[in-house]
């Protein structure tokens, strides 16, 4: 089933999904996605972050019919960072969104945070969800509490929620952003340290549709800190961009005149 316009000349949206054994995840979420970005040139991509159940099965499946559907694998998981750069370097739009691919993140809220990427002009690399209404367990809500207590305070992102998968930005200002394991959860410091503005949009978060969390808990508790002290480190050793600007070759003087001394 072909359910959204074609692309035309190429997608605008490039719309990037991180799996890992989400296999019941795949049909549902992708059917949410194209009736939320119906009308926009876009495509999807899905990337497969080593699954061991039946998801690379669940998304074959679900490229029947799909062109503007993609997928690509990992040969052994990477991590979500990892899956999200992969699919932005595939990526043919210019933009490009992540969720996260358990359901939680609701794709309705895609086109709202375009919008607002779109409304605050090229000086805005990214677009940021943050949660309201979350549905994690109250251990895991309480030590992301307490993470973006202390980013906040300390690389002053100005940021509720960093960990919320729905994110919309520029692919050429990721592409500029350094990149590390748990990037993904620091996008705004980073992006306000390439000189762009950051624009945030409340969303909902929902429940899981199937299976278990595959990211985040053993990252959040052992290397978040560690990653807030890296990024600490980038945003301070920072310099201006001297703005290179590339001197034209002289034009050629005429054969005919006379350039001796």
């Amino acid at each position: 089933m072909n359910d959204t316009p074609q692309l035309g000349d190429g997608p605008r949206l490039s719309v990037v999904v991180p799996v890992r054994n989400e296999a019941g995840n795949i049909a549902p979420l992708v059917a949410e996605i194209a009736a939320a970005c119906a009308g926009l040139a876009f495509e999807l991509i899905y990337v497969d972050d080593g699954s061991t159940d039946g998801t690379p099965a669940a998304l074959a499946a679900a490229r029947a019919g799909r062109p503007w559907l993609r997928v690509l694998r990992h040969a052994r998981s990477g991590g979500q960072s990892a899956a999200v750069r992969s699919g932005v370097l595939a990526a043919r739009g210019d933009t490009v969104a992540t969720l996260d691919g358990d359901g939680q993140n609701d794709p309705a809220f895609i086109p709202i945070l375009l919008a607002a990427l779109d409304a605050a002009g090229p000086g805005t690399g990214l677009a940021q969800g943050q949660r309201r209404g979350r549905r994690d367990g109250r251990f895991k809500m309480l030590q992301s509490r307490i993470a973006n207590g202390v980013r906040g305070r300390i690389l002053k992102d100005s940021t509720r929620d960093t960990g919320c998968g729905l994110k919309v930005f520029r692919r050429a200002v990721y592409l500029r952003l350094p990149y590390f394991d748990a990037l993904h959860r620091f996008m705004p410091a980073l992006v306000a340290r390439e000189g762009f503005s950051v624009v945030h949009r409340d969303v909902v978060d929902r429940p899981r549709l199937t299976g278990v969390s595959n990211y985040g808990l053993f990252d959040r508790l052992w290397v978040g800190l560690l990653d807030l002290a890296g990024v600490w480190w980038l945003i301070r050793r920072k310099r201006a961009d001297p703005r290179p600007a590339e001197i034209a070759i002289p034009a050629p003087a005429p054969a005919d005149q006379d350039v001796g001394c």
